[in-house]
């Protein structure tokens, strides 16, 4: 049984699998941090108000007082919050995107990668040459 466990675990679709999972999440963490902290508060800065959709909500209760701050305010009774959901919804488009310029810069090096390289014309041998020669003076008597 552990030699079975042993082939299946060191099979390389497996392995490529669980690099391409700590890839992943190496690069959430990355995107997350690029969002967070250098596209969101570049984005803040120039749009009056922000897009800091965060505290956003509607009050469902009337208990609700607090206008500012949804901590407070599910303290306080029923919230609908979807300010969260929008910003959660811009992250992915923006993570969306960039991945999407990724593959499509990928695309784009594999397809040059594949590309044949064109040396120009074949050398032509002295006799091919000769009878280049020959064909073209025969034109000309033509």
């Amino acid at each position: 049984m552990f030699k079975e466990f042993k082939e299946f675990a060191l099979k390389g679709n497996l392995i490529d699998l669980a690099v391409a999972f700590v890839m992943g999440a190496a690069f959430t963490k990355l995107s997350t941090a690029f969002i967070e902290d250098l596209f969101m508060p570049l984005v803040s800065a120039i749009m009056p108000g922000g897009l800091d959709f965060t505290n956003r909500y509607f009050p469902l209760s009337k208990n609700v007082t607090v206008l500012d701050n949804l901590v407070e305010a599910k303290k306080q009774g029923a919230v609908f919050a979807y300010g969260n959901f929008l910003t959660i919804g811009l992250n992915f488009l923006i993570v969306a995107f960039a991945m999407f310029l990724v593959v499509k810069a990928i695309n784009k090096a594999k397809a040059l990668a594949e590309k044949p390289v064109v040396a120009g014309p074949p050398k032509l041998s002295m006799e091919e040459k000769l009878l280049v020669e020959i064909r073209d003076l025969l034109k000309e008597k033509v």
